[in-house]
C-alpha cells in the first residue's frame, strides 16, 4: 500500500515538471463583431501545449480584469531556465504612436479610451518576452476590428519594437489558430518554414532552424499510477463515446444529450462552454461549417475577388473577412435567396466562384464590343477633323480621343499650327504669353485672356488652365495607385497584362511612363472605369478578373 501511494505521489509529482511556460489568451466577442479564435480554440491551442508538458496559463473571452490577471499569474510562474517561454494573444489590435494593445472582450473597436485604458499592452508582454532571448516567442492572431479610434489609434498591432532574442510570429486567426494547435506544439519543427506554409510573418530572432519546442523540452503527460476499476473504465469508454456523438451533432441538442447522461463527466465543461456558445451566436452552426472549410488567406482572398467582380464592395482584397467582406457575403447571399448570414458554405463557395467566372467573361466581352464602337467613331470623327484640318476640329478630336488611333497626328497638326501662330503673332502679344507662360499657373492663363480675349495664344492658354486643372485630380489619383503598394513584380504584371489585350503599354519593365498611362486609360475607358491613367481598386480587380494572379502579392 505505501509502495503504491508513494509511486502515485511521484506521478503526480512528475507533472509539475514543466517543460517550459506558455499564456494564451484569445478574445472572440466584441461589441460590433465576432472573431474566430473564440473559447474552443483558446482551450485547445493551451490543452496542445500541456500535452506536451508545459505550464498554461488560459483566458477566453477575457476583460481587462481576466488579462491581466492571467498575465501576472504567468509572470508569477515564470523560473529560470532554458525552456520556451510562449505567449499567444488572439483577437482585435489597435495600436499607436506610443504602442500597441489587445481589446478585451465586449469593447468597440473605435473606443480610444477603452483600448488605451484597458486593453493588454505588447510593449508589457514583449518585456517578459525579453528576460528569456532564444526561447521566447510572442504568436499574435489577428482578428478584423473595423476602424482604428481615429485620431488616436489604428487598427492592427502595426509595427513592433521587438526586443533581442524575442521571436513574434503574427498573421489572420485562423492561420494562427492552426499554428498554435497544429504546429507549435510538434518537437523540432522549423518555425519559419511552418509559419510560411500558413502565410503567417515571423519577425524579430529569426535562425534557421529555430524551432519553439525541442525534443528534449517536449513531455507527455504521465499515466496515474494507479489502475481504475473497471465500472470506472466502462464508464469513461461510455463517457467518450458519448462525447463523439455530441462532437459529430455539434448542436445544443447533441451537447444537452451528453450532459444528462454525464452531468460530471469529463467533458462536461466543455460541454456547457459550447452551449453557451450556441446560445450567443444565433449562427453557431454556419459559423462552424465555414471554419471546418480551413479556407487559406488565398482562398478568402479569391473570395473577396469574386464578390468585387460581381459588384460587392468587400473595403479590401487582403484575405481577411473583416466586416466589409461579412457585409458583402451578406448582399450576396440575399440577392441569390440564401439565409443572409454573411457566413459561407463550401456549396456556395462554388456558386460564387462560377457566378465570378461568367460574370468576369461578360465585362471582357463588353470592353471588347466597346473597345470596338469607340474605334469606328475613332475612325468617323478624324476622316471629318482630317480632310478640314482646322485646329478647333484638331482639339475636339483629341478631347473626345486624347489616346486615339490619330492623336500622335492631331498633335503634330496642333504643334505646326501653333508654330505658325507664333510666328505670326505681335511681338506684344508673343511677351505677354510669353510671361503667363513663365508663370505657369492657372491665374496667369486667365489673365492673359482678359486681357488679350482674342490673341494668337487663347487656345493654348484654355488647354494649359484644363491640363493644370486636372493636375490635382491626377495626384490623388497617383496617391490612390500608390496606396494599393504593387511593387515592381506587380507593375510588371500589369503591363503584361494590357499588352496581352492589345493596349501597347510599352517596354514592360515595372516603370509606368506616359505610354503605359496611355494604355492603362485605354483600358478603363473601355470598361466604364475612371479614366485617370493611373491604377486604382477598380481597375486592378478587373485586371485580375482578366488572368491577372498575385498582383496582390507584397
Amino acid at each position: 500500500m505505501k509502495k503504491t501511494i508513494l509511486v502515485a505521489f511521484l506521478s503526480v509529482a512528475a507533472q509539475t515538471v514543466a517543460a517550459g511556460e506558455a499564456l494564451v489568451i484569445g478574445n472572440a466577442r466584441y461589441s460590433t463583431f465576432d472573431t474566430v479564435f473564440g473559447a474552443e480554440r483558446v482551450g485547445a491551442a493551451a490543452q496542445a501545449l500541456r500535452d506536451r508538458g508545459l505550464s498554461v496559463t488560459e483566458a477566453a473571452n477575457a476583460d481587462a480584469s481576466a488579462m491581466r490577471g492571467a498575465l501576472a499569474r504567468f509572470v508569477a510562474g515564470i523560473e529560470e531556465s532554458e525552456e520556451p517561454l510562449v505567449i499567444v494573444l488572439s483577437g482585435a489590435f489597435v495600436h499607436g504612436p506610443s504602442g500597441a494593445w489587445l481589446l478585451p472582450a465586449g469593447a468597440a473597436a473605435g473606443d480610444a479610451a477603452a483600448a488605451l485604458t484597458q486593453g493588454l499592452p505588447l510593449d508589457a508582454v514583449l518585456s517578459v518576452l525579453a528576460a528569456r532571448p532564444g526561447r521566447a516567442f510572442l504568436v499574435l492572431g489577428e482578428s478584423p476590428a473595423g476602424a482604428g479610434a481615429a485620431p488616436f489609434l489604428s487598427a492592427g498591432p502595426g509595427h513592433l519594437e521587438v526586443p533581442q532574442g524575442v521571436t513574434v510570429i503574427r498573421g489572420p486567426a485562423p492561420e494562427v489558430a492552426r499554428f498554435a494547435t497544429r504546429v507549435m506544439p510538434r518537437p523540432e519543427v522549423a518555425l519559419a518554414p511552418a509559419a510560411a506554409e500558413l502565410s503567417l510573418d515571423v519577425d524579430g530572432y529569426a535562425p534557421e532552424g529555430l524551432v519553439v519546442l525541442r525534443a528534449q523540452d517536449a513531455t507527455t503527460q504521465p499515466v496515474p499510477a494507479t489502475r481504475p476499476d473497471e465500472p470506472a473504465a466502462a464508464r469513461a469508454s461510455r463517457d467518450d463515446s458519448a462525447w463523439r456523438r455530441a462532437e459529430q451533432m455539434d448542436s445544443a441538442e447533441g451537447y444537452r444529450i451528453y450532459l444528462e447522461a454525464f452531468p460530471e463527466g469529463q467533458n462536461a465543461a466543455a460541454a456547457r462552454q459550447r452551449l453557451r456558445a450556441i446560445d450567443e451566436d444565433p449562427f453557431y452552426a454556419e459559423r462552424r461549417a465555414e471554419e471546418a472549410m480551413e479556407l487559406t488567406r488565398e482562398e478568402r482572398r479569391e473570395v473577396q475577388q469574386n464578390l468585387s467582380i460581381l459588384g460587392y464592395d468587400t473595403r479590401g482584397i487582403d484575405g481577411i473577412f473583416g466586416p466589409g467582406t461579412r457585409s458583402a457575403i451578406e448582399a450576396w447571399q440575399r440577392a441569390e435567396g440564401y439565409p443572409a448570414t454573411g457566413l459561407l458554405t463550401a456549396q456556395q463557395v462554388t456558386r460564387l466562384r462560377n457566378s465570378a467566372e461568367t460574370r468576369a467573361a461578360e465585362i471582357e466581352r463588353e470592353a471588347q464590343a466597346r473597345a470596338a464602337a469607340r474605334e469606328a467613331a475613332d475612325q468617323r470623327l478624324w476622316d471629318r477633323v482630317s480632310g478640314q484640318g482646322r485646329e478647333e476640329d484638331l482639339r475636339r478630336y483629341l478631347q473626345d480621343f486624347p489616346d486615339g488611333m490619330y492623336s500622335d497626328r492631331a498633335r503634330a497638326l496642333l504643334s505646326d499650327i501653333e508654330e505658325q501662330r507664333a510666328d505670326q503673332a505681335a511681338a506684344q502679344d508673343r511677351q505677354a504669353w510669353q510671361s503667363a507662360r513663365d508663370e505657369d499657373n492657372v491665374a496667369a492663363y486667365r489673365r492673359y485672356l482678359e486681357q488679350r480675349p482674342d490673341g494668337a495664344f487663347r487656345g493654348e492658354a484654355q488647354a494649359r488652365i484644363a491640363a493644370l486643372q486636372s493636375a490635382g485630380d491626377d495626384a490623388a489619383a497617383r496617391a490612390e495607385e500608390e496606396a494599393l503598394g504593387l511593387g515592381a513584380v506587380g507593375r510588371r504584371l500589369a503591363e503584361v497584362r494590357l499588352s496581352q489585350l492589345g493596349l501597347d503599354p510599352g517596354q514592360i519593365d515595372g516603370a509606368f511612363d506616359g505610354q503605359t498611362r496611355r494604355a492603362i486609360r485605354s483600358y478603363q475607358r473601355d470598361r466604364d472605369l475612371t479614366v485617370t491613367g493611373y491604377l486604382d481598386q477598380a481597375t486592378v480587380v478587373r485586371l485580375l478578373a482578366g488572368g491577372l494572379e498575385g498582383l496582390f502579392s507584397r
